[in-house]
């Protein structure tokens, strides 16, 4: 249990480094988050290609997104910022521990992801002075949609990706 909390904890103040800090010096909490979960909570040989994985599938998924016109980042680049990249990263430590209980059923992840998905996304990018183009309502609803069949997948991720039996 304490294990869970530190994880939840830890996973909350990288997500906040992240949408506050964007792009500087603030990248190095999260990734001191990163070293502290794979030393104290997990290992890189349990988690390291989930947390390569997710990382590949987010920024893929929300690279999409911003091709599409979703996201607004006020930068040129192809790829999302390295700061959700990480955020990606962040998420998938949480998935083997404090987001466990959302695994089984399934429709517990759908449910978590249909509503944290959205706010997550909300409260980052007022934060981080993202843009939603479609409008916020349209956008948010879009979201909640793409998560409740996204977080799922991700708990299926964490079931096939890991290198010993504890989930």
């Amino acid at each position: 249990m304490p294990e869970r909390v530190a994880n939840a904890v830890l996973f909350q103040l990288g997500w906040f480094a992240c949408v506050v800090g964007g792009s500087s010096l603030w990248l190095l909490v999260p990734l001191a988050v990163l070293v502290i979960h794979l030393l104290w909570i997990s290992r890189w040989t349990d988690e390291g290609r989930l947390i390569l994985s997710v990382v590949l599938l987010g920024t893929t998924v929300d690279s999409s997104l911003r091709w599409l016109g979703v996201f607004d980042f006020n930068d040129v680049a192809p790829l999302i910022p390295l700061w959700l990249m990480l955020l990606w990263a962040l998420l998938a430590t949480t998935l083997r521990h404090s987001l466990a209980w959302t695994a089984n059923p399934w429709w517990l992840g759908s449910m978590l992801g249909a509503v944290g998905g959205p706010l997550s996304y909300y409260a980052g990018g007022q934060l981080a002075d993202v843009q939603f183009p479609y409008g916020q309502w349209p956008t948010l609803i879009g979201i909640g949609l793409l998560w409740a069949a996204l977080f799922p997948a991700l708990h299926f991720m964490a079931q096939r990706l890991t290198s010993d039996t504890r989930h």
